[in-house]
């Protein structure tokens, strides 16, 4: 079975919702370019959950609307 592509690798369009809304909150954040050279895995506990929090918000006020 041929392996799925890498987030990093994947195109805007190739993005599902949540990857789109995960990508677009490290940039607001300014994680993108440490995200996109090295990965998810080089930001912190902290960077992560700062992520997750501001997705979370945002999907939950779209839920709303």
């Amino acid at each position: 079975m041929a392996k799925e592509k890498d987030f990093t690798e994947k195109s805007f369009e190739e993005m599902n919702e949540n990857e789109r809304l995960k990508y677009e909150t490290a940039v607001e954040l300014g994680l993108a370019d440490r995200l996109m050279e090295k990965g998810w895995k080089s930001l912190s506990a902290s960077e992560t959950g700062k992520i997750g929090g501001i997705m979370n918000r945002k999907m939950k006020e779209n839920h709303k609307n």
